[in-house]
């Protein structure tokens, strides 16, 4: 029996190889809207979105445009993987033409259960966890 399928979030994160010649990279993202479409057809992926440069961060401590100093926290788009497990996820992520020219991907499984102070999740300080 198979898993039960999940979805999970793929951030996009990095910039593109700055010594590759344009045409190399525009290849790659023209193949990877290929394998993207092909992806969501087949219902191995839920659509996502590029996002704009433009961005805030919002704290408690009020509203800032940065600063952002590392080329790897450029998120620059996201979409969903379906799958039956993370390393599932992986492996599709893995097959993105554009990984070639200096893109990184992230993939975390989407968490359905509600926020709790008394569970251990991924905003929980490492001096509460048990």
């Amino acid at each position: 029996m198979s898993e039960p399928k999940r979805d999970y979030l793929v951030l996009s994160r990095g910039q593109w190889d700055a010594t590759l010649p344009k045409e190399t990279i525009q290849r790659a993202i023209d193949d990877f809207y290929a394998w993207y479409e092909l992806s969501l057809g087949h219902g191995r992926m839920k659509p996502g979105q590029r996002l704009r440069p433009e961005r805030r961060s919002v704290s408690r401590h009020g509203v800032v445009d940065g600063p952002y100093t590392e080329a790897k926290e450029v998120i620059g788009g996201y979409w969903f993987i379906v799958a039956g497990s993370l390393e599932e996820a992986a492996a599709i992520a893995a097959e993105n033409p554009c990984l070639a020219c200096g893109l990184e991907l992230e993939i975390r499984e989407v968490d359905l259960e509600r926020a709790s102070a008394w569970a251990v999740t991924n905003e929980t300080p490492a001096e509460f966890r048990g």
